[in-house]
């Protein structure tokens, strides 16, 4: 982790998972040093409350916390996803089905900044890809593309007319 503070807020996740085991199951990872710098080991929770703690927060660290839904709830599950963070950094949604795809894209369309089809949430290179999050993730300003720059500018427009009207009409107006 970057320092002390961030690695004491990552453990407090993975303890809080260990601490609610009704909702909660470490199936990897876990451990936690700070003897040397602040290590957190790769961590994956699994969870039967889609609407939890570890589902709903950012955790910037190497904890992953998984939901299984049943095939049969996948509509379901994506309005779950859209509606119950108010983050929205990066998403992303692996399948083959092309309408599965469109279905996702369609639900999921203001839940994050950017958007990954069958990649990973991590790929966004400046001046190739731009970057940034959505709701309480951020502006959504996008860090290296063109638009970004109209978030730092107060666009103005001049006219002047250089000849002076001779009428009051218009060519159109009879």
């Amino acid at each position: 982790m970057v320092d002390g503070s961030a690695f004491k807020k990552a453990v407090s996740y993975i303890e809080y998972a260990r601490s609610h085991p009704e909702e909660y199951e470490i199936i990897y990872g876990g451990k936690y040093d700070s003897s040397r710098g602040w290590f957190i080991e790769p961590t994956v929770v699994l969870t039967k409350n889609p609407t939890g703690k570890l589902m709903t927060e950012e955790i910037f660290a190497p904890v992953l916390t998984v939901y299984v839904y049943p095939d049969r709830e996948f509509k379901e599950t994506l309005r779950l996803c859209a509606k119950t963070s108010p983050y929205g950094l990066t998403g992303s949604v692996f399948a083959r089905d092309r309408s599965a795809i469109a279905l996702a894209e369609r639900i999921l369309r203001y839940s994050a900044g950017n958007f990954y089809i069958n990649d990973k949430p991590t790929g966004a290179v400046v001046g190739r890809q731009p970057f940034g999050g959505g709701r309480c993730s951020g502006t959504n300003d996008k860090a290296g593309f063109w638009l970004n720059i109209l978030r730092w500018t107060n666009p103005r427009t001049i006219k002047e007319t250089t000849v002076p009207a001779e009428d009051w009409k218009r060519p159109f107006q009879p």
